[in-house]
This record gives C-alpha cells, sequence and structure tokens, in this order.
C-alpha cells in the first residue's frame, strides 16, 4: 500500500532568513535600529501609567493623598503622554518609511530582472501572472517589513516590559496564573501556520489567473465585440471571478479565525487574573491599588496578544509571497553574453548563415533546416514564403532572441556568439509584424530608441516611412497620444510608425518583417524608395508575402517548411517557375481582378 508523503512544514520566518531580504535589512538597519528604539522607549514608558494610577490609589487609601503628589503625577503622566506622541511619529516615519523604500526597491529589482530574461521566460509566464507579483506579492512582503516589524517589537517591549514590572512590582504567582493561556498561541500557531501558507499561495495564483484574464480580454475586446461573445465571455469572467472568491474566502477564513481567538485568550487571561487577584487581595497579600495596576498591566497586554494572530497572518502571506518572488528573481536567462563576446563596437552589416538549422525549445522537428545565404553589405535581401515556413524564426536567430548552435550565423564577419547582445541588437533595427507602440505620444514612440532625437530628427523619420502626413493632421500633431497598444491609430499608419522608430536610429541592418502589409501599393513604393535612397551603404532585410515588396531586391530567398526552396533576383526566380513565380502570378491575378472590380 502507497503511503502519503506528510505535508512539510512552512516556515513563515523564512522571510527573514532569504538571503534577498536581509540584503534589504543590512541597507536599512540604521532606519529600523533608530525606529525600534524609539519604539521601545514609548512602550517602557507606557507600562509605568499603571504604577503611577496604582500609587495613586494606594496613596488615596493609606491618607497620604496631597495636591503635591496629584501635581506631580499629572506632570508625570504628561510628559509620558508627550514622548509617546512624538516617539510615535517617529518609528513611523523610521519603519514604515522604510518599509515603502523596500517595495520600491523591490519593484526596481523584479522590472530590471524581467528584462534580462529571454523570450522564452514570457512564453511561460503570462502578463497577469507578473503583474500580481509586481503588486499583490511585492505589497504582502511590504506589509513584514512595515505591520509585523512594528507589531513584533511592539508585542515583544510591551510584554517583557509589562511582565517584568508585573513580577516585580506586583506578584509573581499571579503574572504565572495570568499568562497561563498563551500556552494556547503557541499550539495554535504550530498547527495553522503551514495551512495558511498554503491557502494564501492558492489565493495570489488566483489573483494570478484574473489579472491575465482581464488584460487578455481587455486587450482582445474588439474581436469579442465583432463576434458577439460578449455574454460568453462574461461566463469566462465570472467563472475565474468566482474561484479568485473561492481563493479569497478560503484565506479569509483561516485569517478571520486567528484575532478573534487571540482576543478569546486575552479574555482568559484577564479572567483568570481577576479571579485569582481579587482572592489574594481579599486576604491582603496585594494592596487595593496594585491589584489596580495589575488590571490595567492585563489591559496593555490585551492589544499584544491579540496582535499575535495577525502578526502570523501577516507573516504567513509575506513569506509565501517572497517565495513566489524568488522564484522569479532566481529565474535565470537562456540569452547571455559568454565569455567569448568581446566589444569591437557595432557590427557592420554582412549577414551570412552557414548550414543554419534551429528547433525551439522542446520541440523534436527543426523549423529551419539547412539555411545558408550571404547578405553583402549596403544589399537588401528578400525572404518569402508561406505562412509558417519559418521567415520570422530566422531573423528572431539574427538578433538572438533564441540562440541558434555556434558557427551558423555571423554579422560584420564575426561569429554571432561573440558579439555582445547590446551591441548585436545596437545594430539592428527591427519592425515587427505586430507592431507593438507604447501608450505615448507619436513623438515618443518614435524616439522610444534614442531619446536624444531632436524634434526634427523624428520628422525626418517619419517622412521616410510616409506618415508625416497623417500625423500632422492629428489635432496634437507628433503630441498626439496613441493609447495602449496603439489603439487609437489604423493598422497603416501603426505600422509607419514603427518603421520610423526604426529608422531613426540609422541600424547597420534594417529588417522589416510584413512591416508593409497593412498599407496600400502606391504608399508602399513610396517608403520601399526612401528606404533605398536614405540607407546607401547600409543592409536591409525584407520579409514579405507580397512580391511587390520584395522585387527590387538583391536577392531574394524562397523559404518553404524550414528550407530555402529559391534564391535569385526577382527575374530570375520567375525563370525557374517555382514557387516564387507561382506566387507572383496569383497576386498579379488578384490585383486584375481588384482593379477590374473597381471599374
Amino acid at each position: 500500500m502507497e503511503r502519503t508523503q506528510p505535508r512539510k512544514r512552512e516556515n513563515i520566518f523564512r522571510i527573514f532568513t532569504s538571503s534577498y531580504a536581509r540584503s534589504f535589512i543590512r541597507k536599512y538597519k540604521w532606519n529600523y535600529l533608530i525606529g525600534i528604539g524609539i519604539l521601545i522607549l514609548i512602550d517602557v514608558l507606557q507600562t509605568d501609567v499603571p504604577l503611577i494610577v496604582g500609587d495613586t490609589i494606594d496613596a488615596m487609601e493609606q491618607g497620604f493623598f496631597t495636591a503635591d503628589l496629584v501635581r506631580r503625577q499629572i506632570v508625570h503622566l504628561a510628559i509620558i503622554a508627550a514622548v509617546v506622541f512624538l516617539g510615535r511619529i517617529a518609528w513611523r516615519w523610521f519603519i514604515f518609511g522604510s518599509a515603502r523604500k523596500i517595495e520600491r526597491d523591490m519593484r526596481n529589482d523584479l522590472y530590471g530582472h524581467l528584462q534580462t530574461l529571454s523570450a522564452h521566460f514570457f512564453q511561460d509566464h503570462k502578463a497577469g501572472e507578473i503583474m500580481a507579483y509586481m503588486t499583490s506579492d511585492i505589497e504582502a512582503v511590504r506589509m513584514v517589513f512595515a505591520v509585523t516589524v512594528m507589531m513584533g517589537m511592539d508585542t515583544l517591549a510591551i510584554g517583557i516590559s509589562t511582565l517584568y514590572k508585573m513580577i516585580t512590582r506586583i506578584d509573581l504567582r499571579l503574572s504565572i496564573v495570568a499568562f497561563i493561556p498563551l500556552i494556547l498561541v503557541a499550539v495554535t500557531t504550530t498547527l495553522l501556520g503551514g495551512e495558511m501558507h498554503r491557502r494564501f499561495t492558492k489565493k495570489q495564483e488566483a489573483f494570478s489567473d484574473l489579472s491575465d484574464f482581464v488584460q487578455e480580454k481587455l486587450g482582445g475586446m474588439k474581436v469579442i465585440k465583432a463576434f458577439v461573445q460578449e455574454k460568453k465571455e462574461w461566463e469566462n469572467f465570472d467563472r475565474v471571478n468566482r474561484a479568485a472568491q473561492d481563493a479569497n474566502i478560503r484565506q479569509a477564513k483561516m485569517a478571520a479565525f486567528m484575532f478573534p481567538f487571540m482576543r478569546m485568550v486575552a479574555g482568559f487571561s484577564m479572567a483568570l487574573a481577576i479571579a485569582y487577584g481579587g482572592y489574594i487581595a481579599i486576604l491582603g497579600r496585594i494592596s487595593v491599588g496594585n491589584f489596580a495596576s495589575f488590571v490595567q498591566f492585563l489591559n496593555m497586554l490585551v492589544w499584544p496578544m491579540a496582535a499575535i494572530g495577525r502578526i502570523i497572518n501577516i507573516m504567513t502571506q509575506g513569506s509565501a509571497s517572497m517565495k513566489r518572488l524568488e522564484t522569479i528573481l532566481n529565474a535565470k536567462a537562456d540569452i547571455v553574453d559568454g565569455p567569448e563576446a568581446v566589444s569591437q563596437g557595432i557590427p557592420e552589416g554582412t549577414v551570412e548563415a552557414r548550414d543554419l538549422t534551429f528547433a525551439y525549445p522542446g520541440e523534436d522537428k527543426p523549423v529551419l533546416e539547412h539555411i545558408s545565404f550571404r547578405v553583402e553589405k549596403g544589399t537588401t535581401l528578400g525572404i518569402v514564403g508561406r505562412t509558417g515556413s519559418g521567415k520570422t524564426s530566422l531573423v528572431n536567430l539574427m538578433m538572438r532572441v533564441f540562440d541558434p548552435e555556434k558557427g551558423m550565423l555571423f554579422i560584420g564577419g564575426r561569429e554571432i556568439h561573440t558579439i555582445p547582445l547590446k551591441d548585436l541588437r545596437a545594430a539592428i533595427g527591427y519592425v515587427p509584424q505586430d507592431n507593438f507602440l507604447f501608450s505615448d505620444t507619436i513623438s515618443a514612440n518614435i524616439a522610444f530608441g534614442d531619446r536624444s532625437k531632436t524634434q526634427e530628427d523624428v520628422e525626418n523619420a517619419a517622412k521616410a516611412a510616409c506618415v508625416h502626413d497623417n500625423i500632422v493632421d492629428f489635432a496634437d500633431g507628433y503630441d498626439t497620444m496613441v493609447g495602449e497598444r496603439g489603439v487609437s491609430l489604423s493598422g497603416g499608419q501603426k505600422q509607419r510608425i514603427a518603421i520610423a522608430r526604426a529608422l531613426i536610429l540609422q541600424p547597420e541592418i534594417l529588417i522589416l518583417d510584413d512591416s508593409v502589409s497593412a498599407v496600400d501599393t502606391d504608399t508602399e513604393e513610396k517608403i520601399l524608395r526612401h528606404l533605398h535612397e536614405t540607407r546607401q551603404g547600409k543592409t536591409n532585410i525584407l520579409i514579405a508575402h507580397r512580391i511587390s515588396t520584395l522585387q527590387d531586391a538583391d536577392q531574394i530567398i524562397v523559404i518553404d517548411e524550414g528550407k530555402i526552396a529559391e534564391r535569385g533576383n526577382h527575374q530570375q526566380l520567375l525563370e525557374q517557375n517555382g514557387i516564387y513565380a507561382d506566387m507572383y502570378h496569383r497576386q498579379l491575378l488578384e490585383k486584375m481582378k481588384r482593379e477590374e472590380y473597381a471599374l
């Protein structure tokens, strides 16, 4: 019979043993030490209040109550109140302020690390999941460095100071009786800590799913409306939302149990203390003033004892979130500079593939097989092929979005792995198929790759991309906000702005990946003519389905099922009467039919 493996007990204090967390503790240690010192000082001062009240009651009972005594006690209490007021402001500044700085630093670290990771990581981790790390997980860790530190030190300071004064100034046996219920706290923490950790982890995973669902569906809202799927997608959202609700409720039930439980423990402690304390006061073992002081001490202990439940809850959540964050922060980039990568400046525009074969990670079938070609600096290479033939995969390898094997790709006469990634990608201006634009002005989008470019540079690039006239027609011109992912622009405008963003950098190698498919043929001809005029001596690689985009290229390769099926210039490929010629004739026929229909 197979035995069930016991669950591994989660350590809720692992957040403070994490090397990453310790780096922040070291960085802000003086802020925390000063804040904790002030917190302890005011906690110790507050424990003098019950003694002052008790001494006053005893003085009244024993006939020593005078106006001078009242004045001294009032001044003493006023000084304590003033110091506590100023101290609470100070420790919040040092402790909570440092926690906010840690939150900021963690977001910076996470975002910076995400930018180093390769494309493969973002295929496995969706945007909604990453947003959960950037928001709720970091917030949970901040709460540990803020609320838990405060509550923990507050509990220790008040608890130890109060217990010491109860034992030394009131009665040892009475103090022991009052603390007996605290055994329940230790037992409960041991039993429930691991389950709280697991429930919070499930809650965060459900939040990731919900965030990812909303982000994806909002991005595809036009498609949802076009296919009249609003009701179906609402039902899908409701299902994901309910799953998040269930996870939150399961975690909230556990959290909701802890605080009332600790209040109940505090109540038991108070009941035992009053019962036993009243008994020994009747017997005359302690004075009425001491008994009154002891009751006040117990009231002061209610907050720390109740706070233990919240501390456990926050620590559990923070530890679970830190574990999730460390998983991301410890992720390694697949594409990195090796020891052979030595900077020799931006490589020139010669591109060569030697028997290039590539399969995506986890796939057995190669997407490219035995690809060989050479593009001389200052010439134009056209790449054409059916959808899924491997065209985009080829340019992704040129930029090392995915890594080819060594000895297969050469840029500027250098094996691609010997070129640092920064230099390699600085040599390439890439316009992808999806034409991603940021939610910013048109001017900022064009100058994205080099923020030092002037407005004149921006406009010249826009003119070369044949989009200047469209931009100046907008009410705000180049200051027009394009909306998220360029939603306020047409497909052709987005494509041309993306081309301008690449052109402004004047790269050694310009790659247009089917980047003029959304413009009309007249505009396409103008863009290609401008490229020919403005990029003398630089290399262009054009990927397209339309033959008209490629027919003036110096050489054209036809990729079919991952292999080069044909190569040559436009006329040579037509004479071969193969795939290229077939595509050309079909597109020519389609164009004639459109023109005939227009007439």
